[in-house]
C-alpha cells in the first residue's frame, strides 16, 4: 500500500513538473520572431499643444499605429489563427542593433517627424519660423567603445565644455584631438544630468580611408521649430508611440489650429504617412494593419501615402471597410481634399 501510495506520489509530482516545464516554454520562453498586430488609432489632439488655437474642431484627426510583440510559444500559435497578423523574424527588424537600441532609433524618428510636422504646418500656415538644434541624441553604440558611459536615448549635452548641438560641429571639435585622448562629457540620461570622461576611439567614415577621433556613438541631432512671433509656439506631450509615419496626421492638426474655421469638416479622419519639411509625403510600412486599426475606430477617410494606395486598398476591400481612402503625395493635396468636403451635417 505504501509502495503505491510512494509510486502516485511520484507520478503526481512528475506531471506538476512537466505542467511548469510547458507553461514556461509557452508563456515565457522568448522566440526568433516578432508578430505584427493591428495597432491603435488615436486621436492627435491630446498630443499637441498651440498656443492663441482655433478650437472650432468638431471632427477628429488620427493617427494609426502597428503593434509588434516579440513572439512567445502562445502568441506564435494565436498569430498563426489570427488573419490580421503577421509573423517575422526578429532579427529582419532590428538588423544589426539590439532591442534598446532599436527602440531608441524609434524615439529619434519620431522626435525628428514632430519637428518636421511643425515646419510643414507653419510653411502651409504662413507663419514665420526659425529652425534650431537642441542636443545631439544617442540612438546606437556600436561595439564595445563607450558602453560602460553611453547608452541608447541618451542626451549629449556639452563636449569638453562646449555645447556642440550637430554631428559636424563636434567632429570639427574632436578634430584636433587623437584617439585615447579623454574628453568631458555632459549627459542628460532619464531627465538626470550626468558628467562623463570619455576616452576617444578611433572612427573610420562610409567610403573614407582616413580615420578621426569620436565618441564610439551614433547620434543624431534633435531639432526644435519655433514661430518668430510670439504666440504661435506649437509644443509635443510625451507619447510612447516611434517611428516617424504620424508626420502627415501632426501636421494636418497643428495646420487646422493654427488657422481659422474647421479643416475636419466634423468628420473622423485617420490616416498615416512620414511628413518631410517641405510638406512631402512618404511612404511607411505596415498600412494593411493601420487599415484594419482605423476601421475599428469608426474613421470615415483615411489619408495614405500614394505609394502605399494599393496594399491598402487590398485590405480594405477584404475586411469590408467603408471609409474613403484618399491617396496623396503632399500635405497640400491632404488640406484641399478636406477644404473641398462639405461640412458633416
Amino acid at each position: 500500500m505504501r509502495q503505491f501510495r510512494h509510486r502516485t506520489g511520484t507520478r503526481a509530482a512528475a506531471y506538476l513538473f512537466t505542467l511548469i516545464v510547458l507553461v514556461y516554454a509557452v508563456v515565457f520562453m522568448g522566440t526568433p520572431y516578432v508578430v505584427y498586430q493591428p495597432g491603435d488609432a488615436s486621436e492627435v489632439a491630446p498630443m499637441i499643444k498651440v498656443e492663441n488655437e482655433d478650437k472650432a474642431e468638431k471632427g477628429t484627426f488620427m493617427m494609426t499605429t502597428v503593434s509588434a510583440s516579440y513572439a512567445n510559444v502562445a502568441l506564435l500559435l494565436y498569430s498563426a489563427l489570427n488573419p490580421n497578423a503577421e509573423i517575422d523574424r526578429k532579427a529582419k527588424r532590428l538588423g544589426d542593433q539590439t532591442e534598446e537600441e532599436y527602440a531608441a532609433t524609434q524615439v529619434y524618428y519620431m522626435s525628428s517627424s514632430q519637428s518636421s510636422a511643425v515646419e510643414a504646418a507653419y510653411k502651409a500656415a504662413k507663419i514665420p519660423f526659425r529652425n534650431t538644434t537642441q542636443y545631439l541624441f544617442v540612438f546606437s553604440v556600436p561595439g564595445e567603445a563607450g558602453h560602460k558611459q553611453f547608452k541608447p536615448r541618451d542626451k549629449i549635452l556639452t563636449v569638453a565644455g562646449q555645447q556642440v548641438t550637430d554631428p559636424e560641429a563636434l567632429s570639427k571639435l574632436l578634430s584636433s584631438r587623437k584617439a585615447g585622448d579623454q574628453v568631458a562629457v555632459s549627459l542628460e540620461r532619464d531627465g538626470k544630468k550626468l558628467a562623463e570622461n570619455v576616452t576617444l576611439v578611433e572612427i573610420k567614415d562610409s567610403g573614407k580611408t582616413a580615420v578621426r577621433p569620436g565618441l564610439g556613438v551614433v547620434i543624431g541631432a534633435v531639432q526644435k521649430v519655433e514661430a518668430s512671433e510670439a504666440g504661435r509656439e506649437v509644443k509635443f506631450t510625451d507619447t510612447d508611440v516611434g517611428g516617424p509615419s504620424a508626420g502627415l496626421m501632426f501636421t494636418m492638426e497643428i495646420y487646422n489650429r493654427l488657422t481659422k474655421g474647421d479643416l475636419t469638416k466634423g468628420y473622423t479622419v485617420a490616416g498615416t504617412g512620414t511628413i518631410d519639411p517641405n510638406g512631402e509625403v512618404g511612404p511607411i510600412g505596415g498600412v494593411q494593419f493601420k487599415i484594419v486599426a482605423a476601421d475599428r475606430k469608426g474613421a470615415e477617410i483615411f489619408f495614405v501615402p500614394v505609394q502605399n494606395y494599393a496594399v491598402a486598398k487590398v485590405k480594405a476591400d477584404k475586411i469590408g471597410a467603408k471609409m474613403k481612402l484618399v491617396p496623396v503625395t503632399t500635405l497640400g493635396e491632404a488640406i484641399q481634399y478636406m477644404e473641398k468636403l462639405p461640412v458633416k451635417p
